[in-house]
Formats: structure tokens, C-alpha cells, sequence
């Protein structure tokens, strides 16, 4: 009987402790202010039109995008290296 009511209290316990914990979490989480957006986090804006990156084709979003503006125009390049592929290629002989 005794061992009975040592098992009750202890599960008892553990469950009242995850309880806590779950709603401190909840709390904490109410309380901290959400993270600041950085560049390529979250969705786009609705209605943002994907450009094509002239090096390796693939679409990007012009405000995530590297970028370089020339004669022709202003482009926009996934990644840094296709950026500098292109400015390799276009430079004169």
C-alpha cells in the first residue's frame, strides 16, 4: 500500500512538472518579441515576380538576389559566385 502511494507520488510529480514546464514555455514565448527578418527569411511579398539568373537559370527573387547593373540593364544572380561568373564573361577582350 505504502509502495502504491510512492509510485502516485511520484508520477504525480513528474507530471506536475511537465505541466509547469510546458506553460512557462508558452509564457516565455508570448513574452520574447518575434526574431527580426533578415534577408531570405520568411516568404516573399505577395505578388514579388522571380527574375531568371542569366548564369545558371535558376529564379530568384529580386529583393533576396545579388545583384549587378550594367549597359543592358540591371541582373540579379543567386549566388555571389554566379555574380562574379557573369562579370568574368562580360568584360571585354
Amino acid at each position: 500500500m505504502l509502495t502504491r502511494f510512492l509510485l502516485y507520488a511520484v508520477f504525480a510529480f513528474f507530471v506536475w512538472r511537465t505541466i509547469r514546464r510546458f506553460l512557462a514555455g508558452i509564457a516565455q514565448g508570448a513574452a520574447s518579441s518575434p526574431p527580426r527578418a533578415t534577408r531570405g527569411a520568411g516568404p516573399p511579398a505577395k505578388g514579388e515576380l522571380m527574375v531568371r539568373d542569366p548564369v545558371c537559370g535558376t529564379y530568384v527573387l529580386p529583393s533576396r538576389a545579388s545583384s549587378t547593373r550594367d549597359t543592358s540593364g540591371t541582373h540579379y544572380f543567386c549566388s555571389d559566385t554566379c555574380r562574379q561568373a557573369y562579370a568574368e564573361t562580360a568584360r571585354p577582350a
